[in-house]
């Protein structure tokens, strides 16, 4: 899980240092800068699938996470001679323990991994990485370079322990990093015993693998789905897949419920669940519409006698919330779920249904939600559960994100023990109190004048 990032020099942000919780959400107006960075952890785990290990940081394309043109187009202010650099910090589901490979004596052991890089442009305007670190229980582990070029790079420890790993004689120069979190195959060949680094890559990967996105803009609903019998890793970022990702958590529940597949359905009744607590809908239902055609039909009734009636003729809110639910409940336990806007198109008592939503399934699951968004009522929601100690004030973090300038700025909202934000930005959500004193003065002098 997440605990900490710090960014500097990317898109908006010269600098950019903050604090996750168990829900972190993230408020402001628009093009303030917070979807960069949610784009800047997309960027990372994009980077850590793609095939080309020659590829410092995948900026993508119109298909994937994230689409962020070059280094020119990401760099604070386009200013090439600028490096990207960041730190980024997580707590892992299982400790690590690092031992002597000789003595079997005991190094290192936690629960936390760190890990940092510098990224910017070398010679003949080639995307380089110029250091990578990983801190671990007090220790770094760097590969930096030796010349100004960056031709050449060292590996380092700051724990004279560790010196004994080294060859005999003078330790040969290393290439550069593999993307921006893989040390190079010579390590393990200029170096004894480093194959401990191979943890922190894989430790790295593994928490890139566990995060998972929803975009803002949502499929429209279908009358009639295809399914296979395939099992995605996710809804799609467009939610597109939340139909295939349900049908696959049934079946794959329901072959684990004794065979009863006409009695037990209870991915589906989850999710029906809270659509029912949303008051978006009475019932819902999901089934093939012949046997043998792999063709499935979602139906709801918005009341108990109502007709059962396909999600088209429903109204919008029920197709948009519908991948965020599965979504949540379809991704692996102790995940990393990121959702944009999610309460777009939802009527404000369903966007405070929401955060009730994200509340319960964080602690039921160990997910870690990351939410971008404009909903007032999603954020009252969240401090009054943080009031009636619902959940503690510290599972949840709120940031505030302005620009001044072109510079974008971060306020930690400071959210306590009994819900109230103790630092609550000027105009927040507009200027809610200029709008009712001016509807009170409009109102008034219309009165004087009917009156005559």
């Amino acid at each position: 899980m997440l605990t900490r990032l710090e960014i500097n020099n990317f898109k908006a942000w010269s600098k950019a240092c903050l604090d996750f919780g168990r829900v972190t959400a993230f408020f402001g107006t628009n093009s303030a800068g917070k979807s960069s960075l949610l784009q800047f952890l997309l960027m990372l785990k994009q980077t850590r699938n793609a095939t080309d290990r020659g590829l410092v940081l995948d900026f993508g394309g119109p298909t994937e996470l994230v689409n962020l043109g070059t280094f020119r187009d990401v760099v604070h202010r386009h200013d090439e001679a600028k490096r990207i650099h960041w730190s980024l910090e997580w707590a892992m589901p299982s400790g690590l323990t690092i031992t002597d490979p000789i003595s079997r004596e005991e190094l290192y052991r936690g629960d936390r991994l760190r890990a940092l890089c510098e990224v910017g442009l070398g010679r003949r305007s080639r995307l380089l990485p110029f250091k990578l670190t990983y801190g671990f229980a007090g220790t770094e582990f760097s590969l930096r370079p030796k010349n100004e070029a960056a031709t050449q790079f060292e590996l380092a420890f700051d724990d004279d322990r560790l010196q004994p790993m080294r060859n005999r004689g003078r330790p040969k120069p290393l290439p550069h990093p593999v993307k921006t979190h893989l040390f190079p195959s010579a390590t393990r060949i200029a170096f004894q015993n480093t194959d401990f680094l191979a943890e922190f890559e894989l430790r790295y990967e593994e928490l890139m693998d566990s995060i998972y996105y929803l975009g803002p803009l949502r499929e429209y609903p279908q009358r009639e789905y295809h399914w296979a019998g395939s099992s995605p890793d996710d809804v799609g970022q467009r939610g597109e897949r939340t139909v295939d990702a349900l049908l696959a958590a049934t079946r794959d529940r329901q072959t684990r419920s004794l065979g009863y597949k006409k009695r037990l359905k209870p991915f589906q009744e989850m999710i029906a669940h809270w659509l029912r607590e949303l008051g978006l809908i009475h019932a819902f239902d999901i089934d093939e519409i012949a046997t043998g055609t792999n063709l499935y039909r979602a139906t709801v009734r918005t009341t108990r006698d109502g007709a059962q009636v396909g999600l088209t003729d429903v109204g919008f809110g029920v197709s948009q919330v519908l991948p965020v639910l599965v979504l949540l409940y379809y991704v692996p336990k102790g995940a990393t779920v990121i959702l944009e806007q999610p309460e777009i198109h939802l009527h404000p008592a369903v966007q405070s249904g929401l955060a009730d939503v994200m509340l319960n399934v964080s602690k039921a699951r160990n997910l870690q939600i990351i939410v971008e968004s404009h909903s007032e009522h999603l954020l009252r929601r969240l401090q009054r559960q943080v009031a009636e100690e619902r959940v503690p004030h510290e599972h949840v973090k709120l940031y505030f994100v302005s620009t001044a300038g072109d510079e974008a700025q971060l306020t930690d909202l400071a959210l306590n023990p009994w819900g109230e934000i103790e630092n609550w930005p000027d105009r927040f959500f507009g200027d809610e109190v200029g709008e009712i004193a001016a509807i009170s003065k409009a109102t008034i002098t219309r009165k004087l004048e009917a009156a005559g």
